[in-house]
């Protein structure tokens, strides 16, 4: 194999690399599941190392006050289980910062909504809340934990979200969901241009909320820069249709 050769083939693996898009799946459900009868069917833990060994990059929870999905001790379990990337959700209280900096998971997601939210639904005001994200992410990162916020398209909260010192914005990508099936072009527009903003601002991106089977590959081949989707909701009520492990592949198809 001549030099040339090997430095061709090495950047070609580089890029290729670079164009991957890791898929996080949220297991909440699967909690909501297990919760509904009591007891530990289906196995919470179990679940995430299947999850993991179909393929998936990621596991991640949300852990609400009342525990009404994700409980604590979960989180804790979960922790000793994981061998991709873990990543937890939730808003900053008190609580969930202990946790978060005990546990010491590879990413954290910090996301706007009250503590009785049935889901997320809207994206932090990055100008509003600045001084605040800045000093909770400031104790995230000095523990060494890659921090995300969720996001709009708004590009004075990606300008905002780069003032907090976070390492990635999480697009909150509802709105897209909603609108993708009565006009596409239309519903991705204003995250390409948010994208191509939080690139030139060097922020990573990540995605999440109402992704499947049906507008995932067109965000993804859309949005410059995507490292990573969280979807959980979505996939799990797919997997009731077509099995866990051929649902895990047929994300990770869209995606790569």
């Amino acid at each position: 194999m001549t030099i040339r050769y090997k430095f061709i083939k090495y950047f070609s693996q580089v890029n290729y690399i670079r164009k991957m898009t890791r898929l996080s799946v949220n297991i909440n459900k699967i909690a909501v599941l297990r919760n509904s009868r009591g007891g530990n069917i289906p196995n919470l833990l179990s679940v995430s190392d299947d999850i993991e060994r179909f393929g998936a990059e990621g596991i991640t929870v949300h852990p609400r006050p009342d525990e009404r999905h994700i409980r604590f001790k979960d989180v804790t379990d979960l922790k000793k289980r994981v061998k991709t990337e873990f990543n937890i959700e939730g808003y900053p209280t008190d609580h969930f910062m202990e946790m978060v900096l005990e546990v010491n998971p590879d990413q954290v997601t910090l996301v706007p909504d009250p503590p009785g939210a049935l889901t997320s639904d809207a994206g932090w005001d990055t100008v509003e809340n600045g001084r605040y994200l800045f000093a909770v992410i400031e104790k995230f990162k000095a523990a060494g934990i890659r921090t995300s916020i969720f996001v709009d398209t708004n590009l004075k909260n990606i300008e905002g979200a780069q003032n907090t010192g976070t390492d990635r914005i999480e697009f909150y990508t509802g709105p897209y969901a909603a609108n993708f099936e009565k006009d596409k072009e239309a519903a991705i527009k204003e995250f390409i241009v948010a994208a191509e903003k939080a690139n030139e601002l060097n922020l990573g991106i990540n995605a999440g909320h109402d992704l499947n089977l049906n507008n995932l590959k067109y965000f993804k081949e859309n949005i410059p820069g995507l490292l990573e989707v969280s979807i959980g909701h979505a996939l799990i009520s797919d997997s009731l249709y077509y099995g866990f492990q051929n649902t895990v592949q047929m994300y990770l198809r869209l995606l790569n």
